[in-house]
Protein backbone atom coordinates (compact mmCIF):
# COMPACT_ATOMS: atom_id res chain seq x y z
CA UNK A 1 0.00 0.00 0.00
CA UNK A 2 2.55 2.35 0.83
CA UNK A 3 4.62 1.67 -2.30
CA UNK A 4 1.29 2.50 -4.30
CA UNK A 5 1.42 6.07 -2.47
CA UNK A 6 4.67 6.65 -3.12
CA UNK A 7 4.69 5.69 -6.65
CA UNK A 8 1.27 7.72 -7.24
CA UNK A 9 2.81 11.06 -5.49
CA UNK A 10 5.99 10.75 -7.84
CA UNK A 11 2.96 10.87 -10.68
CA UNK A 12 1.64 13.15 -9.55
CA UNK A 13 4.54 15.46 -8.89
CA UNK A 14 5.52 15.14 -12.54
CA UNK A 15 2.08 16.18 -13.60
CA UNK A 16 2.23 19.22 -16.56
CA UNK A 17 -0.73 21.10 -18.52
CA UNK A 18 -1.29 23.56 -21.44
CA UNK A 19 -4.69 23.73 -21.03
CA UNK A 20 -8.18 24.18 -18.79
CA UNK A 21 -9.34 21.09 -20.61
CA UNK A 22 -6.24 19.02 -19.59
CA UNK A 23 -6.27 20.24 -16.44
CA UNK A 24 -9.60 18.96 -15.85
CA UNK A 25 -8.70 15.60 -16.85
CA UNK A 26 -5.80 15.68 -14.27
CA UNK A 27 -8.59 16.62 -11.50
CA UNK A 28 -11.23 13.81 -12.56
CA UNK A 29 -8.33 11.09 -13.17
CA UNK A 30 -6.70 11.88 -9.60
CA UNK A 31 -9.13 13.68 -7.17
CA UNK A 32 -12.94 12.68 -8.78
CA UNK A 33 -15.43 9.64 -6.71
CA UNK A 34 -13.29 7.36 -9.20
CA UNK A 35 -10.55 8.78 -9.17
CA UNK A 36 -6.85 6.94 -8.22
CA UNK A 37 -6.56 9.02 -4.84
CA UNK A 38 -10.06 7.74 -3.98
CA UNK A 39 -9.33 4.49 -5.10
CA UNK A 40 -6.48 3.93 -2.62
CA UNK A 41 -8.75 5.46 0.02
CA UNK A 42 -11.20 2.91 -0.40
CA UNK A 43 -8.47 0.34 0.13
CA UNK A 44 -7.48 1.97 3.46
CA UNK A 45 -9.93 -0.59 4.82
CA UNK A 46 -7.89 -3.41 4.53
CA UNK A 47 -4.92 -1.69 6.14
CA UNK A 48 -4.00 -3.64 8.76
CA UNK A 49 -4.72 -2.01 12.06
CA UNK A 50 -1.36 -1.54 12.90
CA UNK A 51 -0.39 -0.11 10.12
CA UNK A 52 -3.14 2.03 9.72
CA UNK A 53 -1.59 5.60 11.17
CA UNK A 54 0.84 5.82 9.04
CA UNK A 55 -0.81 4.77 5.87
CA UNK A 56 -3.29 7.23 6.77
CA UNK A 57 -0.95 9.84 7.27
CA UNK A 58 0.62 9.22 4.09
CA UNK A 59 -3.46 9.13 2.27
CA UNK A 60 -3.13 12.55 3.79
CA UNK A 61 -0.15 13.86 1.80
CA UNK A 62 -1.13 12.51 -0.86
CA UNK A 63 -4.49 14.23 -1.23
CA UNK A 64 -2.49 17.60 0.00
CA UNK A 65 0.38 16.84 -2.51
CA UNK A 66 -2.90 16.02 -5.76
CA UNK A 67 -5.04 18.73 -4.55
CA UNK A 68 -2.26 21.37 -4.93
CA UNK A 69 -0.67 20.15 -7.66
CA UNK A 70 -3.74 20.80 -9.36
CA UNK A 71 -4.73 24.00 -8.07
CA UNK A 72 -1.14 25.49 -9.34
CA UNK A 73 -1.47 24.17 -13.07
CA UNK A 74 -4.76 25.67 -13.02
CA UNK A 75 -3.46 28.96 -11.79
CA UNK A 76 -0.58 28.51 -14.57
CA UNK A 77 -2.68 27.65 -17.50
CA UNK A 78 -4.80 30.97 -16.74
CA UNK A 79 -1.91 33.28 -15.89
CA UNK A 80 -0.60 32.20 -19.49
CA UNK A 81 -3.47 32.90 -20.97
CA UNK A 82 -3.83 36.20 -19.18
CA UNK A 83 -0.48 36.70 -21.03
CA UNK A 84 -1.57 36.01 -24.32
CA UNK A 85 -4.35 38.23 -23.85
CA UNK A 86 -2.31 41.02 -22.53
CA UNK A 87 0.07 40.32 -25.43
CA UNK A 88 -2.66 41.04 -28.25
CA UNK A 89 -3.82 44.36 -26.94
CA UNK A 90 -3.82 47.43 -29.11
CA UNK A 91 -1.94 49.69 -26.97
CA UNK A 92 -2.09 52.48 -29.65
CA UNK A 93 -5.88 51.96 -29.60
CA UNK A 94 -7.70 55.42 -28.36
CA UNK A 95 -9.30 55.13 -24.60
CA UNK A 96 -12.02 56.61 -25.81
CA UNK A 97 -15.03 54.52 -26.33
CA UNK A 98 -15.36 53.38 -30.31
CA UNK A 99 -18.76 55.49 -32.05
CA UNK A 100 -21.36 53.08 -32.97
CA UNK A 101 -22.22 52.88 -35.90
CA UNK A 102 -26.48 52.82 -36.97
CA UNK A 103 -28.79 51.73 -39.93
CA UNK A 104 -29.19 54.06 -42.67
CA UNK A 105 -33.19 55.41 -42.39
CA UNK A 106 -34.23 54.14 -45.66
CA UNK A 107 -32.89 50.65 -44.60
CA UNK A 108 -34.69 50.70 -41.61
CA UNK A 109 -37.79 51.77 -43.30
CA UNK A 110 -37.68 49.30 -46.19
CA UNK A 111 -37.79 46.53 -43.32
CA UNK A 112 -40.73 47.72 -41.92
CA UNK A 113 -42.61 47.41 -44.82
CA UNK A 114 -41.01 44.24 -46.25
CA UNK A 115 -42.14 43.09 -42.55
CA UNK A 116 -45.46 44.45 -42.64
CA UNK A 117 -46.30 42.87 -46.17
CA UNK A 118 -44.67 39.48 -45.03
CA UNK A 119 -47.50 39.26 -42.45
CA UNK A 120 -49.44 38.89 -45.30
CA UNK A 121 -47.74 35.85 -46.57
CA UNK A 122 -45.84 38.36 -49.05
CA UNK A 123 -41.96 37.42 -50.74
CA UNK A 124 -39.01 39.06 -51.55
CA UNK A 125 -38.32 39.15 -54.97
CA UNK A 126 -35.08 40.94 -56.44
CA UNK A 127 -33.77 41.65 -60.13
CA UNK A 128 -31.03 43.55 -61.92
CA UNK A 129 -30.82 47.34 -61.53
CA UNK A 130 -29.65 46.68 -65.39
CA UNK A 131 -32.70 46.06 -67.14
CA UNK A 132 -34.25 45.76 -71.09
CA UNK A 133 -36.85 47.46 -72.62
CA UNK A 134 -39.34 44.32 -72.37
CA UNK A 135 -39.17 44.05 -69.04
CA UNK A 136 -39.24 47.94 -67.83
CA UNK A 137 -41.79 48.77 -70.45
CA UNK A 138 -43.39 46.64 -72.97
CA UNK A 139 -44.34 43.76 -70.98
CA UNK A 140 -45.78 46.34 -69.04
CA UNK A 141 -48.25 47.86 -71.70
CA UNK A 142 -46.38 51.19 -72.13
CA UNK A 143 -46.85 52.62 -75.88
CA UNK A 144 -44.32 52.86 -77.93
CA UNK A 145 -44.21 56.95 -77.74
CA UNK A 146 -44.78 56.62 -73.98
CA UNK A 147 -42.95 59.91 -72.13
CA UNK A 148 -41.41 57.59 -69.50
CA UNK A 149 -39.11 56.06 -72.31
CA UNK A 150 -37.83 59.55 -73.63
CA UNK A 151 -34.30 60.31 -72.52
CA UNK A 152 -35.31 63.31 -70.39
CA UNK A 153 -36.72 60.66 -68.12
CA UNK A 154 -34.61 57.08 -68.46
CA UNK A 155 -31.26 56.82 -68.08
CA UNK A 156 -30.49 54.26 -71.09
CA UNK A 157 -26.75 52.82 -71.76
CA UNK A 158 -27.33 51.60 -75.07
CA UNK A 159 -29.43 51.17 -78.42
CA UNK A 160 -30.28 48.71 -80.63
CA UNK A 161 -31.64 46.94 -78.11
CA UNK A 162 -32.51 49.11 -75.65
CA UNK A 163 -30.38 48.22 -72.00
CA UNK A 164 -31.07 51.13 -69.19
CA UNK A 165 -31.39 51.55 -65.54
CA UNK A 166 -34.34 50.34 -64.49
CA UNK A 167 -37.16 53.15 -63.91
CA UNK A 168 -39.42 51.37 -61.04
CA UNK A 169 -38.85 48.30 -59.79
CA UNK A 170 -42.22 46.84 -61.75
CA UNK A 171 -39.47 44.83 -63.79
CA UNK A 172 -39.15 42.58 -61.43
CA UNK A 173 -42.45 42.00 -61.50
CA UNK A 174 -42.59 41.14 -64.81
CA UNK A 175 -39.77 38.93 -64.93
CA UNK A 176 -41.26 36.46 -61.67
CA UNK A 177 -44.73 36.53 -64.12
CA UNK A 178 -42.84 34.88 -66.96
CA UNK A 179 -41.31 32.35 -65.12
CA UNK A 180 -44.07 31.94 -62.32
CA UNK A 181 -47.46 30.34 -62.76
CA UNK A 182 -50.09 31.85 -59.56
CA UNK A 183 -50.60 32.06 -57.23
CA UNK A 184 -47.98 35.21 -57.10
CA UNK A 185 -47.30 37.00 -54.03
CA UNK A 186 -44.25 39.05 -54.28
CA UNK A 187 -42.84 41.95 -52.94
CA UNK A 188 -39.94 43.87 -54.90
CA UNK A 189 -37.61 46.62 -52.59
CA UNK A 190 -35.18 48.70 -54.71
CA UNK A 191 -33.10 51.03 -56.24
CA UNK A 192 -34.69 52.73 -59.73
CA UNK A 193 -33.08 55.82 -61.70
CA UNK A 194 -34.42 58.56 -63.54
CA UNK A 195 -32.99 61.09 -65.28
CA UNK A 196 -34.17 64.31 -62.84
CA UNK A 197 -32.57 67.31 -61.72
CA UNK A 198 -31.11 66.90 -57.84
CA UNK A 199 -33.03 69.03 -55.29
CA UNK A 200 -34.44 68.99 -52.16
CA UNK A 201 -37.44 67.17 -53.55
CA UNK A 202 -36.58 64.97 -56.07
CA UNK A 203 -32.87 62.96 -57.17
CA UNK A 204 -31.79 60.78 -59.94
CA UNK A 205 -31.98 57.74 -57.69
CA UNK A 206 -34.45 56.86 -55.15
CA UNK A 207 -35.61 53.49 -53.52
CA UNK A 208 -39.09 51.65 -54.22
CA UNK A 209 -40.85 48.99 -53.12
CA UNK A 210 -43.97 47.50 -55.24
CA UNK A 211 -45.83 44.91 -54.42
CA UNK A 212 -47.93 42.23 -56.47
CA UNK A 213 -50.89 39.84 -55.78
CA UNK A 214 -51.82 37.49 -59.01
CA UNK A 215 -54.53 34.44 -58.05
CA UNK A 216 -57.56 33.50 -59.11
CA UNK A 217 -60.49 35.82 -57.86
CA UNK A 218 -58.67 38.74 -56.44
CA UNK A 219 -60.60 42.14 -56.28
CA UNK A 220 -60.27 45.41 -55.84
CA UNK A 221 -61.79 44.92 -52.07
CA UNK A 222 -58.24 42.96 -51.81
CA UNK A 223 -56.21 45.70 -53.04
CA UNK A 224 -58.22 48.13 -50.55
CA UNK A 225 -57.80 45.95 -47.64
CA UNK A 226 -54.57 45.17 -47.56
CA UNK A 227 -53.53 48.70 -48.11
CA UNK A 228 -55.03 49.64 -44.96
CA UNK A 229 -53.83 47.01 -43.21
CA UNK A 230 -50.71 48.34 -44.54
CA UNK A 231 -51.13 51.69 -43.72
CA UNK A 232 -52.29 51.54 -39.91
CA UNK A 233 -49.60 49.11 -39.12
CA UNK A 234 -47.02 51.60 -40.88
CA UNK A 235 -48.75 55.00 -39.25
CA UNK A 236 -50.82 53.62 -36.09
CA UNK A 237 -54.09 52.04 -35.97
CA UNK A 238 -56.21 55.46 -36.17
CA UNK A 239 -54.67 56.03 -39.50
CA UNK A 240 -57.08 56.43 -42.34
CA UNK A 241 -57.25 56.03 -45.96
CA UNK A 242 -58.47 57.20 -49.26
CA UNK A 243 -58.06 55.65 -52.85
CA UNK A 244 -58.48 58.93 -55.59
CA UNK A 245 -58.70 57.76 -59.70
CA UNK A 246 -55.25 57.96 -61.49
CA UNK A 247 -53.92 56.67 -64.65
CA UNK A 248 -51.00 53.71 -64.76
CA UNK A 249 -50.17 51.47 -67.89
CA UNK A 250 -50.01 48.39 -66.34
CA UNK A 251 -53.26 48.84 -63.87
CA UNK A 252 -56.72 49.24 -64.83
CA UNK A 253 -58.51 51.03 -62.90
CA UNK A 254 -55.55 52.79 -60.80
CA UNK A 255 -55.28 55.03 -58.18
CA UNK A 256 -53.38 56.65 -55.51
CA UNK A 257 -53.28 56.57 -52.22
CA UNK A 258 -53.79 58.92 -49.53
CA UNK A 259 -53.46 58.76 -45.64
CA UNK A 260 -54.76 60.59 -42.98
CA UNK A 261 -51.79 63.39 -42.27
CA UNK A 262 -49.83 61.65 -39.32
CA UNK A 263 -48.83 65.06 -37.58
CA UNK A 264 -51.78 66.56 -37.58
CA UNK A 265 -54.40 63.62 -36.89
CA UNK A 266 -56.11 64.73 -40.43
CA UNK A 267 -57.07 68.36 -39.26
CA UNK A 268 -54.70 70.60 -41.58
CA UNK A 269 -50.93 71.90 -41.71
CA UNK A 270 -48.66 73.00 -43.96
CA UNK A 271 -47.32 69.43 -43.87
CA UNK A 272 -50.42 67.93 -46.08
CA UNK A 273 -51.14 71.70 -47.46
CA UNK A 274 -53.85 71.95 -44.66
CA UNK A 275 -55.98 68.99 -46.89
CA UNK A 276 -55.19 66.49 -44.07
CA UNK A 277 -54.31 64.35 -46.45
CA UNK A 278 -50.97 63.26 -47.54
CA UNK A 279 -50.73 60.94 -50.92
CA UNK A 280 -47.83 58.17 -50.16
CA UNK A 281 -48.38 55.18 -53.22
CA UNK A 282 -50.06 54.55 -56.70
CA UNK A 283 -51.90 50.88 -57.03
CA UNK A 284 -54.23 49.23 -59.37
CA UNK A 285 -55.64 46.31 -60.56
CA UNK A 286 -53.26 44.54 -62.86
CA UNK A 287 -53.91 45.23 -66.60
CA UNK A 288 -55.32 42.38 -68.28
CA UNK A 289 -52.71 43.07 -71.24
CA UNK A 290 -49.59 42.65 -68.88
CA UNK A 291 -51.27 39.08 -67.67
CA UNK A 292 -51.06 38.21 -70.79
CA UNK A 293 -48.17 39.45 -72.15
CA UNK A 294 -45.99 37.89 -69.35
CA UNK A 295 -47.85 34.41 -70.02
CA UNK A 296 -50.71 34.50 -67.65
CA UNK A 297 -54.20 33.39 -68.41
CA UNK A 298 -56.39 36.77 -68.21
CA UNK A 299 -59.29 35.20 -67.99
CA UNK A 300 -58.41 33.09 -64.85
CA UNK A 301 -56.38 35.41 -63.13
CA UNK A 302 -56.67 38.53 -61.72
CA UNK A 303 -54.36 40.21 -59.60
CA UNK A 304 -52.91 43.73 -58.05
CA UNK A 305 -50.35 45.88 -58.12
CA UNK A 306 -48.84 48.69 -55.62
CA UNK A 307 -45.80 50.77 -55.39
CA UNK A 308 -44.82 53.42 -53.07
CA UNK A 309 -41.64 55.98 -52.83
CA UNK A 310 -39.53 54.52 -49.62
CA UNK A 311 -38.49 58.26 -49.60
CA UNK A 312 -41.74 59.01 -49.53
CA UNK A 313 -42.69 57.28 -46.31
CA UNK A 314 -39.48 57.99 -44.65
CA UNK A 315 -40.07 61.44 -44.46
CA UNK A 316 -43.40 61.05 -43.23
CA UNK A 317 -42.00 59.03 -40.75
CA UNK A 318 -39.26 61.29 -39.82
CA UNK A 319 -40.24 64.10 -40.99
CA UNK A 320 -37.01 64.64 -43.53
CA UNK A 321 -36.99 67.66 -45.55
CA UNK A 322 -33.85 67.72 -48.38
CA UNK A 323 -34.23 64.28 -49.71
CA UNK A 324 -30.07 64.75 -50.64
CA UNK A 325 -29.74 63.99 -46.92
CA UNK A 326 -30.42 60.48 -47.55
CA UNK A 327 -27.68 59.91 -50.03
CA UNK A 328 -24.42 62.45 -48.77
CA UNK A 329 -23.62 59.85 -46.03
CA UNK A 330 -23.54 63.03 -43.45
CA UNK A 331 -22.71 61.65 -39.83
CA UNK A 332 -24.41 64.05 -37.88
CA UNK A 333 -27.57 63.16 -39.81
CA UNK A 334 -27.19 59.26 -39.28
CA UNK A 335 -26.60 59.43 -36.09
CA UNK A 336 -29.97 60.74 -35.18
CA UNK A 337 -31.16 57.46 -36.11
CA UNK A 338 -29.08 54.82 -33.96
CA UNK A 339 -32.43 54.01 -31.68
CA UNK A 340 -34.54 53.82 -34.53
CA UNK A 341 -35.61 50.23 -35.11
Amino acid sequence: MLQKINSLKAEIEGLTASSPAEVEELRIKYLSKKGAVSALMNDFRTVPAEEKRTIGQELNVLKTLATDKINALREAVEAGQAAEADAALDLTRTAAPMPLGSRHPLKIVEGQIIDIFSRLGFSVAEGPEIEDDWHVFSALNFAADHPARDMQDTFFIRREPDVLLRTHTSSVQSRVMEKTQPPIRIICPGRVYRNEAISARAHCFFHQVEALYVDENVSFVDLKQTLLYFARQMFGPDTRIRLRPSYFPFTEPSAEMDISCNLCGGKGCSFCKHTGWVEILGCGMVDPAVLDSCGIDSKRYTGFALGMGVERITNLKYQVKDLRMFSENDKRFLEEFQSAR
